[in-house]
């Protein structure tokens, strides 16, 4: 997958591009749905398919007094999560208050045909886009009878006769309901890093914490507890507990134990893979670790198959 950084970076090398535009927060089933679709056209018409998406998110720009929101996934894990999804081409606008003024039609005819030559816009059930949120599919449709573009809505995606959205997502993550989440998902919530190595608990079998820096601060952390987890080094996958809980200033702090293996953390970054809370409450109490709700956590991980 290819990343530019504004339409024009991108002009002339793109083939019969096979446009979308969103945020794709969490990469989510719906998501997934619409990149498949983008590629199913572009190989009828021998095209790439393109995202264009905002960075940072429009509402952290049009709203800078509510900075509440967090994101599913960070930048990086992001482009990680589309280009396993298939994506050909990822464009990411740096969004901006003079940006949000770009109306509908400026965004489509100078952006999406003029820069990208697009043959076909596809677009998610009731999105919008352009200044005061104007443009939709009625109006791509409208406008492509004079552009001669291609123009395709994608009806939502249901799971367990709910439909999908990244809002659903971060109440079910901000639940610590991981696997709700994951469903909604169709992957497992993943938490990217750099390891670094925490001190060594008496009251865990002599086991040393591996600690997670999460430098991305809108990345949505769930609430504290015990999880299943999985951590991903480089093509190792060492079976994990991680503990959630909040420091003296009351920030998250994310760190896990390996249930088998051993490991220098040192210089290495991680991906944690979330499969379910198996233990609810903050796990560290007075600034140790809750000996018992380690030891009942650590029993529930070790039968899960996963």
């Amino acid at each position: 997958m290819k990343v530019y950084y504004h339409t024009a970076e991108a002009a002339g090398k793109i083939k019969n591009a096979v446009v979308t535009t969103g945020s794709f927060d969490g990469v989510h089933v719906g998501h997934k749905l619409i990149i498949e679709r983008l590629n199913e056209i572009a190989e009828e018409i021998g095209g790439e398919s393109v995202l264009i998406t905002f960075y940072p998110h429009p509402r952290k720009v049009l709203y800078p007094n509510h900075q509440d929101l967090k994101m599913i996934s960070s930048q990086e894990e992001k482009i990680e999560l589309l280009e396993k999804a298939g994506l050909q081409h990822l464009i990411i606008i740096p969004f901006s208050l003079e940006f949000s003024k770009t109306s509908s039609r400026d965004f489509v005819v100078n952006m999406l045909i003029g820069h990208l030559e697009a043959r076909v816009i596809v677009v998610g059930h009731n999105h919008h886009f352009g200044y005061a949120r104007k443009g939709d599919y009625s109006y791509l449709h409208r406008l492509s009878r004079d552009m001669g573009f291609g123009v395709e809505e994608i009806p939502l995606q249901m799971i367990e006769n709910e439909t999908v959205s990244s809002t659903k997502i971060r109440r079910a993550l901000q639940e610590g309901n991981i696997q709700r989440a994951n469903a909604y998902l169709d992957h497992q919530y993943i938490i990217k890093g750099q390891l670094y190595q925490g001190p060594v608990h008496t009251d865990v079998s002599q086991q040393a914490v591996i600690g997670i820096q999460i430098t991305a601060e809108e990345k949505l952390i769930p609430p504290p507890g015990i999880y299943a987890t999985n951590l991903l080094i480089k093509q190792d996958w060492l079976k994990s507990m991680t503990y959630i809980s909040h420091d003296a200033k009351k920030q998250p702090r994310v760190e896990s134990f390996l249930i088998y293996d051993t490991l220098d953390a040192g210089e290495h970054a991680g991906t944690l893979y979330f499969y379910k809370r198996v233990w609810e409450g903050d796990p560290a109490i007075n600034g140790s670790i809750d000996k018992h709700a380690v030891s009942e956590a650590r029993e529930m991980v070790e039968d899960l198959i996963y």
